[in-house]
């Protein structure tokens, strides 16, 4: 498009360089902001009617023509122009083309930035919506796997080490936890992305009478924008929202890490169907986790976004800076990393099987149960750290003879303690060392049942 075809070419009668053209040009990526630009435009033109600015012809006109073109952009041969600078050049364009020279009233009253910020928002919204029922997925496939194996046992770490049992729906609600939260987060930060600049103009508001809660009404916002120079240079939404996306993808890649290594051959608790694992080019016996590694990898991406929004922003004057054309790809790159991340962790949970057998051979074996020894000389009244220091004792005897604390005898153990009595055995059993558990949150049965019916509840709805 020459310079002189520009939406803004009336000051220039130079032809730009190619190059800075190119360069300066992101309809390639931001005609995605495509409906939610005809939408803004569509209640812009009835705001501009409603202010008396265009007659009701005019308006019927301008509205029909939009809706037309909101009708045909769902055909992806419609957006493909090399030469529109924008989304918003090419709308206006293809109107004007439409219904002729009644369209070139539609920027009266707003500025690019303005439009931009607007239909940046719009779209982020709706994406932000999407993007929370896709967390709840896999919220719910979570409890589905938590259900598919109620009563497995597997060993919780600390460090990595073998710390204490827990049962397995007990670790599929610790992520169900992290990603309520991740919704939590989201719903916030709509909140913020919900209110409407347009009418802020280029920087200083508009000098038409539009009535600006009209039109945040018929788009759906929940406010305007209190200030014009902080409305059309705002990008704290979208940080925010790139930071929360990051967190979910921490809370992704933590549970893909714990997945990768459980389905190794080392530990053997989860298998993964042929449906989310990939072969080996070389080594006919392999089979990788890669979707899991993908996830892990993705998060990095994201984190990067986040960066490069914070570092463009952090320099810049008031109001709006060209440097901000940045802030699209890095948010349309998010967005589509995390709703693929999160749409297929939930299709591995979907397929996985936890090996019970093993996992609670490794849940019964390397002293998990010391703590459970340490409570019950507590319970004799003995103080804790001296009973942290007679089970040391005892795990260090195991340890020099191969055995665990509960293929101690009764005699060995009071070797160390004289307050062990033949009950002890009965604190050392895999079943009462999680039944024991059974403080709000912890890992029993009864708790983790409780847990698991309210986690259900959450995502009906209910209290």
């Amino acid at each position: 498009m020459e310079s002189s075809e520009q939406l803004w070419g009336g000051r220039f009668t130079g032809k730009a360089d190619e190059t800075f053209a190119a360069f300066n040009r992101s309809f390639e990526f931001d005609r995605r902001l495509m409906d939610a630009d005809i939408r803004g435009s569509i209640a812009h033109a009835n705001g501009l009617h409603r202010a008396g600015i265009l007659s009701d012809k005019e308006a019927e006109v301008m509205v029909g023509g939009l809706k037309d073109l909101r009708a045909r952009s769902v055909d992806p041969a419609f957006v493909i122009d090399d030469t529109a600078e924008d989304v918003h050049s090419f709308i206006e364009a293809k109107l004007i083309e439409k219904i002729g020279d009644v369209a070139k009233k539609l920027h009266t009253g707003r500025s690019r930035n303005d439009q931009v910020a607007t239909a940046f928002r719009l779209w982020l919204k709706d994406e932000t919506d999407q993007l929370i029922e896709t967390v709840k997925a896999v919220q719910i496939a979570l409890i589905a796997a938590a259900e598919r194996h109620r009563d497995a046992v597997l060993p919780g770490y600390t460090h990595l080490q073998r710390a204490q049992p827990v049962l397995w729906p007990h670790w599929c609600l610790a992520y169900f936890e992290m990603f309520a939260r991740d919704r939590e987060r989201l719903a916030a930060c709509r909140k913020r992305i919900n209110v409407m600049p347009l009418g802020s103009a280029a920087l200083a508001g508009t000098s038409f009478p539009i009535d600006r809660e009209a039109v945040a009404k018929e788009l759906g916002f929940d406010t305007v924008s209190k200030n014009s120079l902080d409305a059309v240079s705002d990008r704290d939404f979208a940080v925010e929202f790139v930071a929360a996306c990051s967190l979910v993808m921490v809370h992704l890649s933590r549970m893909a890490e714990d997945l990768i290594l459980y389905c190794s051959q080392e530990f053997g608790f989860i298998a993964l169907s042929d449906a989310v694992s990939t072969g080996s080019s070389l080594m006919p016996q392999k089979k990788n986790p890669d979707a899991l590694e993908l996830i892990r990898g993705k998060a990095g991406r994201v984190f990067g976004h986040h960066t490069a929004l914070l570092t463009m922003m952090k320099g810049l004057p008031l109001a709006y800076n060209k440097d901000m054309q940045e802030d699209k790809e890095a948010v349309f790159d998010t967005v589509s990393t995390v709703r693929s991340s999160l749409e297929v962790a939930a299709i591995v949970l979907e397929n996985l099987t936890v090996n019970e057998s093993r996992t609670r051979e490794a849940a019964s074996r390397g002293y998990l149960n010391a703590t459970e020894l340490a409570d019950y000389l507590v319970k004799k009244g003995v103080p804790f750290r001296t009973a942290h220091d007679a089970v040391g004792q005892l795990v260090l005897f195991g340890l020099e003879h191969n055995r665990e604390l509960h293929e101690l005898s009764p005699e060995e153990m009071r070797a160390v303690s004289a307050d062990i009595d033949e009950d002890v055995f009965q604190s050392l059993a895999l079943e009462q060392t999680l039944a024991s558990k059974s403080v709000i949150g912890g890992t029993s049965p009864a708790r983790v049942a409780e847990a698991l019916a309210a986690a259900k509840g959450s995502l009906n709805g209910q209290s």
